[in-house]
């Protein structure tokens, strides 16, 4: 009652978040990013505010438990509309995405015929020159047309964006691979198209074994079944609750060298360092002998295969369930020491309890902490810069009246709905 009547004070009568001045909506004038920062401003001045003791009506000022509450909600609803105005500019950015993709598809036309009519001079135009540009024309061709179907998804990145709304390392790799040997191979058929005499037609063809291109084709098969594999890997580790998901707001380029909670990962890095220095090698012969798939050597081939084994073995040892270890009654200065009784604030101890990703405040808000047979939504505790409760290691909630005395499980469901193992406490009268 007294939280009800305090948000009622401090209001006037009106939600927070009713426009003042101006609406900066998605469908304003203002656009999507505008709203987006002018959210996030307030609830950035508001959490600041209430760190610093300021804000509080009198009404639940002289209850610790009252106020905390009542800033914890408060704090949760400017989190959801911060979160909300996140998604709407993250539809919008993915929206204008496609046309910055067909951008970037014909600058990179442009810059190929630069450096062919800049190699060109003193050695003259060649028919591997002219079947190099018409395979870029046609693989850019073919991007801008699929960018045009998937436009709503980011255009070119879509089939790179995972499920949850980040690039994917894996399908990175493996797209760059792909597009890589196409175009390889659309230069091989282009050389094909114009030779008159027989026995280049031969030397084109023999150029296409499997003896050439075997290093280039293993490389191939090895990253494309890793993608395949690694979206299998973490679905069924998200399933089994040994690995948390929670989903971005927008994909990043940061994304393809850095885990879920934007901290870079060795296996991630290594991947595209080596599969990318791999590509450049590979580039380099395909223009060196246009006449035959490019003949990655066998020894950076298996580097390639080494750092594909390595991403892996990140991705399965990635993750791993919450889990609380201890719980204990959480004592203030001046506080004696005595059982749990309904009421008392209980501290749990465990590890996992944020998942990567998850350090925003809508996030935080949906932790939950079961307590026998009641749900308790552990309550948002604001300091300079973020929040002092939740956090990854220590959970901070109170018993509740509804807690009958007696023997009950505490168990902790995480923002990404994982939950952690049961743990058992002793609540007194």
């Amino acid at each position: 009652m007294a939280v009800q009547e305090a948000r009622q004070g401090a209001d006037g009568g009106e939600p927070w978040g009713a426009h003042e001045g101006g609406c900066t909506c998605g469908d304003c004038p203002h656009g999507a990013r505008a709203g987006h920062r002018r959210a996030v401003a307030e609830f950035l001045l508001m959490r600041d505010g209430f760190a610093a003791g300021q804000g509080l009506p009198a009404a639940v000022a002289h209850s610790a438990s009252a106020s905390r509450q009542w800033v914890s909600e408060e704090l949760t609803q400017s989190a959801e509309a911060v979160a909300e105005r996140g998604r709407a500019e993250g539809a919008a950015w993915l929206a204008r995405l496609w046309r910055r993709t067909v951008y970037a598809v014909w600058a990179s036309v442009v810059v190929l015929l630069l450096v062919q009519a800049l190699t060109a001079i003193g050695a003259g135009w060649t028919a591997a020159r002219t079947a190099g540009l018409v395979a870029a024309l046609v693989v850019a061709g073919s991007l801008t047309a699929a960018s045009w179907f998937h436009r709503a998804r980011g255009g070119v990145l879509a089939p790179v964006i995972g499920e949850d709304n980040r690039l994917s390392t894996s399908r990175a790799v493996a797209v760059a691979w792909t597009l890589f040997v196409a175009y390889a191979v659309l230069v091989l058929a282009g050389r094909l198209a114009a030779a008159s005499d027989g026995r280049e037609r031969d030397a084109l063809l023999s150029g296409l074994e499997l003896a050439r291109g075997a290093g280039v084709v293993t490389v191939l098969a090895v990253v494309c079944g890793i993608a395949v594999l690694v979206r299998r890997v973490v679905g069924l580790r998200v399933l089994g609750q040994r690995l948390q998901k929670v989903r971005a707001d927008r994909p990043r380029a940061a994304d393809l060298l850095t885990d879920d909670s934007g901290r870079g990962t060795f296996a991630d890095i290594q991947y595209v360092v080596i599969g990318a220095v791999a590509l450049l090698f590979a580039g380099v012969r395909l223009a060196r002998r246009p006449d035959q798939l490019p003949d990655l050597p066998w020894g950076l081939a298996v580097v390639v295969l080494v750092s594909a084994a390595t991403y892996v073995a990140g991705k399965y040892a990635e993750g791993g369930r919450p889990v609380i270890l201890s719980v204990v009654r959480s004592r203030e200065a001046g506080d004696l020491d005595g059982p749990i009784r309904t009421g008392d604030d209980i501290e749990i101890r465990g590890a996992g309890f944020v998942p990567p990703g998850a350090q925003r405040a809508d996030r935080l808000s949906r932790m939950v902490v079961r307590i026998g047979p009641v749900n308790v939504h552990v309550p948002l505790v604001p300091v300079a810069g973020g929040f002092s409760n939740p956090a990854d290691e220590v959970l901070t909630v109170p018993v509740p009246a509804d807690v009958e005395p007696g023997r009950v499980e505490v168990q902790v469901v995480t923002a990404a709905g994982a939950e952690t193992n049961r743990y058992a406490i002793d609540v007194t009268d």
